[in-house]
């Protein structure tokens, strides 16, 4: 399975007093992992959102399965778990990375709607043709 990748060096910014990772930077390296592939995959999809499309998160989540300290070195993997009308569910692993290998130390799931503003609201917008052609070679199987 193919996966999109966004490599990140744990600072000390990034933990708590106990000198571990503090468990929302995991949610926040999704977002950033999501808007690395926008830059790198479907950069008209930027140009979409500058214009007044809207990535909604409806769901995210994480699940902690070892902790990470500063310098630690991480590569958080996404992939495409499904793509239904509006709806975008992107699966997330994190690894820290050391001279033996990677040791997986997180899994979470992330949901974006694509919305366009209308008057006071949103309303549902269909995934950008642009979007979904560059998500496609990330599904996983």
């Amino acid at each position: 399975m193919r996966t999109f990748e966004y490599h990140h060096v744990v600072t000390f910014e990034d933990t708590n007093v106990a000198g571990n990772v503090y468990y929302a930077n995991h949610l926040r390296w999704q977002g950033r992992c999501r808007e690395m592939f926008l830059r790198a995959h479907a950069p008209s999809v930027v140009a979409q959102i500058r214009e007044g499309l809207h990535l909604v998160t409806t769901r995210c989540s994480c699940e902690y399965l070892a902790e990470l300290a500063a310098l630690d070195e991480v590569v958080v993997r996404m992939s495409l778990r499904d793509l239904v009308q509006n709806r975008i569910t992107m699966g997330f692993e994190y690894y820290r990375v050391h001279e033996g290998g990677e040791e997986l130390v997180a899994v979470g799931e992330q949901q974006v709607a694509t919305m366009r503003r209308e008057g006071e609201g949103l309303a549902a917008e269909p995934v950008p043709d642009a979007l979904r052609e560059a998500l496609e070679p990330y599904r996983a199987v």
